[in-house]
């Protein structure tokens, strides 16, 4: 479509969608943060090779094509679309360093009140007490990443490199997603990755693999803002993504089925496939990890009755959670931290664990609710 045929940036009706299952994805990410707990076994993880970080990158994907794309679509304002995603990078990059210095201060708090210290001999927090300086250098240089609060950084580098899939996904999208598998490929054989630093190693979500779930969100969100659909819904992709996902399902569930699957892949490693395809690894979102959000996001968003049960009432938490998500994962990963130290004093306790998660979970809820309300009343 020609820059001159582009019609003016307007209202928009939010797609129930998007929000509900982002919002599941956080309830589901701030349950496995507490591990240990009796409610983990119910989350997404344990139904499929994927979990619930791939389901948020992608959805992020899909937010920020359908918030920023109009822009570099629009004459006049590829400037204006530069700055509102290169701010939120900005933004990102502050809540990580805020949530940063606060995740220290709950351990503190851990060690303080319950008089235990285990916390901060795990998630990264070790390194702090063995290389102090070079921790406070790597921090804000993001090269040292404590546990769970590493997604922040992939989110906004991704978002960094945003405008030139915005530029010339409208021009050749085919081509980006080319481009953009042809990448991960090469990185995930390779393990081409960001540093760490003091520690040697890559980031704990690498960027170049990672970027290829970013990048068919910002597609998938470039073509909804244009009123079509990335991938068409065809019953045959229907029928082939929902026999994956029950396939998989199988596999998860019933260790017959893994353990006769399973050394499949493991010859078809000794005969030359590259590792990549038959490896489960979730820092270089290997291929089995990728084939399962990837038809899992398919087959879902091809039920158009799905919007309208999303938009139920009783999905209504849910979706204001998602729309909130910034907040409410940064609180959501603080009280995960806080409450990993807990259950180091606590052990496992079904009551107790429900008490824990459902207190979090409610003071999320409440970020998110206080978030979306406060502006209307005060006006």
């Amino acid at each position: 479509m020609p820059e001159t045929t582009v019609p003016p940036r307007g209202p928009s009706l939010r797609d129930p969608r998007l929000d509900v299952f982002r919002g599941l994805c956080l309830v589901m990410i701030f349950i496995n943060h507490v591990p240990g707990n009796a409610f983990e076994r119910l989350t997404s993880r344990n139904f499929g090779f994927s979990d619930a970080a791939e389901a948020f990158v992608m959805m992020s994907g899909i937010a920020a094509g359908l918030a920023y794309s109009r822009d570099f679509a629009t004459p006049g304002r590829i400037w204006a679309g530069l700055g509102r995603v290169w701010g939120r990078a900005w933004t990102l990059y502050l809540v990580h360093l805020t949530v940063t210095a606060w995740a220290l201060a709950c351990a503190a708090v851990v060690v303080l009140w319950l008089n235990n210290g285990q916390l901060f001999r795990e998630n990264e927090f070790n390194v702090l007490f063995e290389q102090p300086v070079k921790v406070l250098l790597g921090v804000p240089l993001l090269t040292h990443q404590f546990g769970y609060t590493n997604i922040l950084p992939l989110y906004a580098v991704l978002l960094l490199a945003s405008p030139l899939v915005f530029w010339a996904g409208r021009r050749w999208p085919l081509v980006v997603l080319g481009l953009s598998f042809l990448l991960w490929a090469v990185a995930a054989n390779w393990r081409l990755n960001l540093p760490r630093y003091p520690q040697s190693g890559g980031w704990f979500f690498d960027p170049f693999c990672w970027q290829v779930l970013f990048v068919v969100g910002l597609l998938t969100g470039m073509a909804t803002k244009e009123g079509r659909r990335l991938v068409p819904i065809r019953p045959w992709l229907q029928w082939l993504t929902g026999g994956f996902l029950l396939f998989v399902l199988l596999w998860q569930r019933i260790p017959m089925v893994r353990e006769t699957v399973f050394p499949l892949l493991g010859e078809l490693y000794k005969m030359g496939a590259p590792w990549f395809l038959v490896a489960f690894d979730k820092t270089y979102e290997t291929l089995p990890r990728l084939l399962h959000i990837l038809a899992l996001t398919y087959f879902i968003s091809s039920f158009p009755a799905l919007r309208q049960i999303c938009g139920k009432a009783i999905f209504r938490p849910l979706e204001i959670m998602g729309r909130q998500a910034l907040p409410v994962f940064a609180l959501g990963t603080l009280l995960a931290i806080f409450l990993q130290g807990v259950k180091h004093v606590t052990g496992r306790d079904l009551v107790m664990d429900s008490l824990l998660l459902g207190l979090g979970l409610g003071l999320q809820f409440a970020l998110a609710w206080v978030r979306m309300n406060w502006p209307r009343a005060a006006a």
